[in-house]
């Protein structure tokens, strides 16, 4: 599996404070243990949105979307469940 990073995403990360950066990192590490074991970590909260998004939970005010293709999986964004609902009517 190959996992990339939005331009998005990677400026979503650098506007948090240390504290929620550390909760996304840990979030996006428990996905990544899932897809290389196949093993559900307790609390990732994966969730199917549409078509190949998915969102996975760092907290309960913080989620990431990310787009899982057959070989890769691109993190996408970073935000609130109000932002998610956007972004997916966006794509829609």
């Amino acid at each position: 599996m190959r996992y990339y990073v939005s331009s998005a995403f990677e400026r979503g990360l650098r506007s948090l404070p240390a504290f929620k950066k550390e909760r996304i990192k840990k979030a996006i590490q428990l996905a990544v243990a899932f897809f290389e074991t196949g093993q559900l970590p307790h609390g990732l909260g994966l969730k199917l949105l549409q078509h190949d998004f998915w969102e996975i939970r760092a907290s309960l005010d913080e989620r990431v979307i990310f787009q899982r293709n057959k070989n890769t999986i691109e993190f996408i964004l970073i935000g609130s469940h109000d932002d998610i609902k956007r972004f997916l009517k966006r794509t829609k």
